[in-house]
Parts: C-alpha cells; structure tokens; sequence
C-alpha cells in the first residue's frame, strides 16, 4: 500500500468535494490520460488507470466512507479492515481462534468451523468496457469475454472422482476442529482450532478428481451478451447478477460488475446529459445573421443565429444532447459561436473590406483611446 497515492491527492480535490466535484474532475484527467490521446505512453497509461482507480472508490459513497475512515485498509480485501472489520487474530501466538475460547467459556456460539462450512456467496468479478462516444449515448450490444470460477462440471463440486465421494476426517471425526492446549500468560488453555489433515472442512478426500484437481471449482472461460442501455456515462457501472464466481456450500454466486470507460469524442464534450461544441461561423453570417449548420449526434441540423452575434456567444438546442437512462427525456446541445477570421483574400474582397471599414463610425484606434481616457480620468 505504500506506493499507492491518496484517492483524493489523484484526482487533485480535497475530502469536502462534493460527487460532482469528483466527477469532473475524474472526466478532465480521464480525458488527459486515455490511452487513445497517449497511445505508446506507459507514464499516461500508468497515470489512467490510478485515475480510474481513485475514481471507482470515491464515486461510490460507501466504499468513500470507508476509505474517509480506514484508508486504503477500508477498500481493499486483502487488507485487515477491507471486510468492514478489525482483521482476524490468526497469526497471534500461535494462532489462537479467540472465537472459540470465547465459546468455551460461555458456551454456544458460531466456530471457524461452522463459519467455513456454511453457505459463502461467491466473489464479484470487475471487467472494464470501453465505448465510443456515440455507444454511450445511443446504447449497444455487446459480448464481453471473461474468466470465472465454476463448479467442476466433472465432480459437481465434491472434489472427489467419479464414482466417489469425500469421507468423513478421521482426525476430527468431520468437525473440522481440533482441541488444543496452549500455554499462555493466562496458564494452560484449552482452545479450538481448524484440523491440518482436512483443513476445517471434516472431510478428506482420498481420490481427488482429476478434472479439478481436488478443490471442486475450475476456471473457465465465460461469454456474455450486455445490453449497455442508452446515456451510461463514463466511470458508470452494469451489473450482472449471478454471473461472478460460484459460491460455496451451496452459496448464491456473485455478480459481474462492468465499469464503463468512454472514449473522448473529436466535437463534443459531455457533462451529464448535456453536450457541448464549437461551431465556426464567417464574419459576415454573424454580422447579418444567418442559418447556419451544426453538428448533432444524428447529423447537422439548420439553426439561426441574430444579426450582430458576438464571438464566444451560446445557444442551446433543447433535447439534442444524451438520452436520460430508461427514459425518454433527452438532454440539450449547448454550442459556442467561434468567428473565424478569412485567410488569402482575393483583390476585391481586400478592397470591400476596407471601404466597410472606411464606413464604420469609429475605428478601433479610436475606441481604444476612449477607452484609455477613461481609465487615467478615474485615477485622477
């Protein structure tokens, strides 16, 4: 964990930023890093992936709770904390189960034992899919192809070879736990702990399948058609239920997580279900006004601008931006008029410029220093 940067140092905000304010700062250093705008960058491709990261962690309020609280022992699983708890206390002289003792002093309880044997939900995978811009919005199918753990299809998950089966221990007589005494600063205790010969599980198996070598699970290979619905955006997630790894003991299996990753778009730029671009116009359509075109996710679309636009001036086109998530509401297209000043005139396109500006009440050496007077008459 020591190499690792703080969440919140990555994506360059402080613990007070609010979702949004994570989010857009994840989407401006997604946008800096992807390996579509780095490609051959190691360092940008190394910088996507922590940003990705810090993001998944911080965009989900209870895995940020849980970093606010533990830090990176809160959010991951191998950790101490990462389950929510305090970690065991297996390795504390000796491996003492304290569980147990605590059972034998009272009586009843749950052992280790009962723990590892009872029903246990299967992991949930991750798999990151990437979409172009227009797949976000429009939605798509697709098949995505990962790895799982399944139950050996050869010995349903027993283990044991065809025509066998798992027999009860002989050491714990198929409890799983042995009883052991320890000498401690207490005196001579008498603990519980897991058996060594079947490893807590009461059963051994003495002709392990071949298939799956004895563990009862194997890997394998999985495809799966995903409906990625309309309007996901980036660092959003898919859930597939039951299509994780198999549980145990007759546990539910977990889920599959896709996290979706947008690649940037070459006009557009999104931020919720709104979109935005610059649309170039002439000198002459914003000095007249006109019907200009601009560019939409179906195509160019005619929209009229005033007479006397101003470069940097906006407008909004209602519903042309991304389509709410399971919903027929649509965001709005908001576009920048950006005023492009003409290159390689011609001789008489020269001269009629000129007699407009000949034309024109003031000049811009005159309004400068009107401008100009105005200031040094306020400081006097």
């Amino acid at each position: 964990m020591a190499d690792k940067r703080d969440y919140y140092e990555v994506l360059g905000i402080d613990k007070s930023a609010s979702q949004d304010d994570i989010k857009r700062a994840y989407r401006t250093l997604a946008k800096k890093y992807h390996p579509d705008m780095n490609p051959g960058d190691a360092e940008a491709e190394a910088r996507f992936k922590e940003v990705n990261e810090a993001y998944a962690i911080l965009s989900d309020e209870t895995k940020k709770q849980r970093y606010d609280q533990f830090g990176f022992a809160g959010v991951d699983p191998n950790a101490g904390a990462g389950a929510g708890g305090f970690g065991g206390f297996g390795g504390f002289d000796g491996g003492i189960d304290f569980g147990d003792i605590f059972s034998s002093f009272f009586g009843g309880g749950t052992t280790s034992s009962d723990r590892r044997n009872a029903p246990t939900a299967g992991e949930d995978l991750q798999y990151r899919m990437t979409l172009t811009f227009e797949e976000a919005a429009f939605g798509c199918k697709k098949t995505v192809t990962y790895n799982r753990v399944e139950k050996c299809p050869e010995c349903g998950s027993t283990g044991a070879a065809k025509g066998s089966t798992p027999e009860t221990c002989p050491t714990c007589h198929g409890s799983g736990r042995i009883s052991v005494q320890q000498r401690t600063m207490f005196g001579m205790m008498q603990s519980t702990r897991a058996c060594d010969d079947c490893r807590g599980t009461g059963k051994i198996i003495k002709n392990p399948c071949q298939n799956c070598k004895g563990k009862g699970f194997v890997k394998v290979s999985k495809k799966l058609d995903v409906t990625v619905p309309a309007g996901i955006d980036d660092g959003e997630h898919i859930g597939a239920q039951g299509q994780g790894n198999a549980g145990r003991n007759g546990g539910p299996n977990g889920d599959l997580i896709i996290v979706i990753t947008v690649k940037p778009h070459s006009i557009f730029e999104r931020d919720g279900y709104n979109i935005y671009c610059e649309v170039p116009i002439t000198f002459a359509e914003a000095a007249l006004g006109a019907e200009i075109d601009v560019p939409t996710l179906e195509g160019e679309e005619k929209f009229r601008i005033p007479e006397g636009t101003q470069t940097g001036t906006s407008f909004t086109m209602k519903g042309k931006g991304i389509k709410y998530i399971n919903s027929q509401r649509k965001g709005d297209l908001i576009f920048n008029v950006v005023l492009e000043t003409p290159k390689n005139l011609s001789d008489k396109q020269r001269q009629l410029l000129r007699e407009f500006a000949d034309s024109c009440v003031t000049s811009n050496h005159q309004r400068v220093s009107s401008f100009l007077k105005r200031i040094f008459k306020d400081k006097k």
